[in-house]
């Protein structure tokens, strides 16, 4: 662009489409500070426009967004210069992938897992001004706006050597591809998809099964036998039991509504460890949630009904608040266990909900698909 052209403030409208939930939030956070991040980083002598739309991405029926068709569609009906989209957790071989751009459409698509699972909205910032930056160099020929570091620009967030590289894309439908090298990469993805998936949502979704754990938890304040127990348990016991409560729920809840995937070949297999780790990890933290609340609510209902004079001649010695936490945790740990048979009474489709994002039930709803139909 020329000099002239410039001075004449030429505006830049640009568009994000983001998914319902997560990213549609973090989306309306940082828009209204992007205008600024483009002047600063890509080119100051233009002005800036930053549009958010809360829409639901279809996938095709090879798992991906049409990105050249959606920007298109977008940037006729919206009238927009640039498209930055959200996307499901992809690897590049091994690589996870954080991004790829068509520079032809003036699209790019970002992927909210591999971004990170910590100070997501500064990150996300980053991501897509060095987006921006790429699709107006490219497509909308700004020769000047060159990011430092030119083809293979790279730069570090967070803990030291967990970096950013900028490759040529292996596909079709994409120009340049940000990934994240090595172990870090790979684990920053991991935590990043557990994040997507709010562990926490398992606490008010699976109601049957809060139910059936507060019922039985609530069967240990009231027997004597339970108190006696508790008492005579020592922690290093009452940890081992809690761990077993924990790991019953998890094992439970993943092999009877069917979370676990299996490989189809050997290609698969590493793309299979990633989800099912990630499976783990949600439901770990999501049961590991429910035994807190569990447990609070045991120990005000145990010092609620139970008198500390009663429970020490039950004792035979002086009760303390040290009684009453035992006493709940090993009834929260009973509780816990009878939550995982009362999760039978919960429909697959309401665990699913529960465990995973829209964008992960998409994909295993369609890999379940793909499976029938090779049966």
């Amino acid at each position: 662009m020329s000099s002239a052209a410039r001075g004449s403030n030429r505006a830049i409208t640009v568009g994000v489409v983001a998914d319902p939930g997560v990213p549609t939030e973090i989306a309306h956070r940082i828009a209204d500070g992007l205008p600024d991040e483009f002047r600063a980083r890509v080119d100051r002598d233009l002005d800036w426009c930053v549009e958010v739309r809360s829409e639901a991405l279809s996938l095709s029926e090879d798992g991906r967004i049409d990105i050249a068709g959606k920007a298109q569609e977008k940037k006729s009906s919206e009238g927009w210069d640039l498209l930055v989209c959200t996307d499901l957790p992809r690897r590049d071989a091994t690589r996870p992938v954080v991004a790829e751009v068509d520079t032809g459409y003036g699209v790019g698509l970002a992927s909210l897992p591999a971004i990170g699972w910590i100070r997501l909205r500064p990150y996300v910032t980053d991501v897509v001004v060095h987006l921006v930056g790429l699709l107006a160099r490219e497509t909308l020929k700004l020769t000047d706006s060159r990011p430092a570091g030119g083809h293979h620009h790279a730069w570090r967030w967070g803990r030291p050597g967990s970096q950013i590289r900028q490759v040529p894309s292996r596909n079709d439908h994409a120009d340049v591809t940000l990934v994240l090298p090595g172990a870090r990469g790979r684990l920053r993805l991991l935590f990043g998809m557990v994040r997507d998936n709010r562990p926490w949502r398992l606490v008010p979704e699976l109601s049957r099964a809060i139910a059936a754990a507060t019922a039985t938890a609530a069967f240990g304040i009231f027997f004597p036998t339970i108190w006696s127990l508790a008492d005579n348990l020592s922690a290093v016991r009452l940890v081992v039991i809690n761990l077993v409560a924990v790991f019953a729920m998890v094992t439970w809840i993943t092999l009877h509504n069917g979370l676990w995937e299996r490989p189809r070949d050997s290609e698969d297999r590493n793309k299979v460890v990633l989800y099912n780790a990630a499976t783990l990890i949600t439901l770990t933290i999501g049961v590991a949630c429910m035994y807190t609340l569990l447990f609070v609510i045991t120990l005000i209902g145990s010092t609620a009904v139970i008198s500390v004079d009663y429970l020490g001649i039950q004792l035979g010695h002086a009760a303390t608040f040290i009684d009453y936490a035992s006493l709940s945790w090993l009834a929260s740990s009973m509780g816990t266990v009878a939550g995982a048979l009362g999760s039978s009474l919960e429909t697959e489709t309401a665990v699913r909900r529960a465990t995973y994002s829209r964008r992960e039930r998409e994909r295993r709803a369609r890999r379940r698909r793909e499976s029938r139909e090779q049966d």
